[in-house]
């Protein structure tokens, strides 16, 4: 069983007298689509096959409806009998989980639960799950199947007395419309369930950060424009479903309308559930162009369970896939994967359906899925918005070697040095006023016998940020060697000095080789100098950042493992922001 943690949203709690009429719409669901499955029911079953089952709470009273009639009805494969164990449970929570068991890192996802426990088979409410844990590390994490189950779109839930100002139901808006609003002057007070932790929150995340990237059409930056979008959710950001949905206006009074939440990324699901507690304001769920990445809800058999259970997981699947299934998905308010809707389902006020005309506004079956998705796009909105609305103290250490130099083909020929500065800048654009960060260079010899130069000292960004532009403008390669060693002992000693509470404290260093310092420490000396002085207490996190085929990754791996850090190695330097923000994103959490 996977224990579900209370510090994440709970669904179920919204629907009220609504989960007492889906729970009875349940019950009344004709088993006639289960006939056809009877040969595989023995009666004279012997043993047993436990399946454990981990779904999504806003799917789990469908799967366990269907699971629960197929094992009274005699499930069983092989003459074996099946019990099946349905559990609801978060996605983030069991992601968690799953991530700690194949050594993946999720950017925004805390530490797995000391008693949770993987399933045999998941349906998380999104393959962008599936996506971040084969990305973020877990390189042996094969899923069987993955095929969708469920649907439910994404869409921006408003007030109602605040949509029709923007023309709903008549108008069709789209997310550059919606971009116009959370940043104007006067700016529509949006909110937004924490993305790293929310597939909704995700999905709506890509579609307005996509709308930003594309201002630069219209004479604006694109990135001031992505960074104020970023800014503006932060601003009411919860990682609390049912907190967010609480700051939606709760009285007709205008004051309380304008104070309210104006607007969330939420599923069509989440909105009808809220809506069925007869709020006091109802909220409109704007189908926005272009329709944004759905809630698929895939069914993911995960790497490991026995040939038994996968057998029995595959007839549950098929089972899952039946027309009768459709209508246990609309009790819940779920559609089924092709966007179509089941008997009973009540969509909201302007809902796209292949039923009613609305074909060309819902992807068809096979669309919309793990297939359709780009996990380097996920993994670079996940990072950029830890690194945006996260806080931090940090000190930058730039290579500024000869090797430094050397040309990058892949960036129209600029220097390693240059790409470098550039990523720094970029990641410095992204950092608000509250972080403090210093700057510093290293070579070999570059002060006297020294190998590094302190150029601007830690200090908040609310009066360090001219100081570190006009610092990075200034960096230029030298003609000496690299002092890795030395530099990096002098830096832990200098972020330790003046450690900061509630803030993550580290160390950030660019290079593009190895220790070339005959005159320094060695790696050992380094290291029983790191175990001699670190403080549990008040911990410094060693990120490195290696650039180019000159990079050792042995080298830096014992480092960064006593320090609590990571390096990061790519060979192309151009990708150089990408790691940036990738290496900063997945620090830990702050210690109180």
């Amino acid at each position: 069983m996977v224990t579900v943690s209370g510090r994440h949203r709970m669904r179920s709690s919204l629907r009220g007298a609504g989960a007492a009429a889906a729970a009875t719409a349940l019950v009344l669901v004709v088993a006639g689509s289960w006939f056809g499955y009877q040969q595989l029911a023995g009666p004279s079953c012997s043993g047993k096959i436990q399946l454990s089952l981990a779904a999504a709470p806003e799917i789990a009273p469908a799967v366990k409806g269907a699971a629960d009639q197929w094992v009274a009805d005699g499930a069983a494969v092989g003459g074996t009998c099946i019990a099946v164990n349905v559990t609801s449970a978060e996605a983030v929570d069991v992601a968690a989980a799953v991530a700690s068991k194949h050594g993946a890192t999720l950017a925004g996802v805390g530490q797995a639960s000391g008693t949770a426990v993987t399933p045999d088979v998941w349906v998380p409410d999104s393959s962008t799950w599936l996506l971040r844990l084969k990305s973020g590390g877990a390189t042996a994490f094969a899923p069987a199947n993955g095929a969708s189950i469920a649907r439910s779109p994404v869409v921006v839930a408003v007030p109602e007395p605040v949509a029709t100002r923007f023309g709903w139901p008549n108008k069709k808006l789209s997310w550059t419309d919606m971009l116009r609003q959370v940043t104007s002057d006067k700016p529509l007070r949006a909110g937004i369930v924490e993305p790293t932790q929310d597939a909704a929150g995700l999905s709506g995340l890509m579609s307005l950060t996509a709308a930003a990237s594309n201002t630069g059409n219209a004479g604006t930056d694109s990135s001031e424009a992505m960074v104020g979008a970023l800014r503006a959710l932060a601003t009411n950001r919860s990682s609390l479903r049912q907190d967010l949905l609480a700051r939606f206006p709760r009285s007709s009074d205008p004051t309380a309308i304008a104070n309210g939440l104006g607007a969330a990324a939420l599923s069509e699901e989440d909105v009808i559930a809220y809506n069925n507690t007869k709020p006091p304001i109802p909220l409109a769920a704007l189908y926005l162009e272009p329709a944004p990445m759905p809630l698929d809800y895939p069914f993911a058999v995960l790497p490991g369970i026995e040939p038994a259970k996968a057998s029995a997981a595959k007839v549950l699947f098929e089972l899952l896939t039946t027309p009768g299934f459709k209508n246990r998905l609309a009790a819940q308010s779920l559609r089924s994967p092709d966007g179509n809707w089941g008997d009973g389902f009540k969509a909201p006020q302007g809902a796209p359906s292949p039923a009613n005309g609305g074909a060309s506004a819902v992807p068809p079956i096979g669309q919309g899925g793990a297939a359709d998705l780009d996990p380097i796009a996920i993994q670079k909105v996940t990072s950029t918005w830890s690194v945006a609305t996260q806080s931090g103290r940090m000190l930058c250490v730039i290579d500024v070697s000869g090797s430094m130099k050397q040309p990058v083909a892949t960036a129209n020929g600029a220097s390693r040095e240059q790409v470098t500065v550039e990523a720094a800048n970029k990641g410095l654009a992204l950092f608000d006023d509250s972080w403090s960060i210093g700057l510093w260079t290293f070579s070999t010899n570059l002060v006297g016998s020294q190998d590094y130069r302190k150029m601007v000292k830690i200090a908040p960004l609310s009066g360090n940020r001219r100081a570190l532009q006009q610092g990075l403008a200034s960096i230029k390669p030298s003609s000496g060697n690299t002092g890795l060693y030395d530099t990096l002992l002098a830096a832990y000693k200098e972020v330790q000095e003046d450690w900061e509470p509630g803030k993550v404290n580290s160390i950030v260093l660019f290079t593009d080789g190895k220790n070339e310092d005959d005159n320094g420490i060695t790696q050992k000396q380094l290291i029983d100098q790191l175990k001699k002085i670190r403080d549990p207490e008040q911990p410094v996190q060693v990120i490195i950042i290696g650039i180019g085929s000159d990079v050792s990754r042995a080298e830096l791996t014992p480092i960064t493992e006593v320090t609590g850090g990571r390096p990061f190695v790519t060979v192309d330097p151009s990708k150089i922001g990408e790691i940036f923000l990738q290496a900063i994103a997945l620090r830990p959490p702050a210690p109180r």
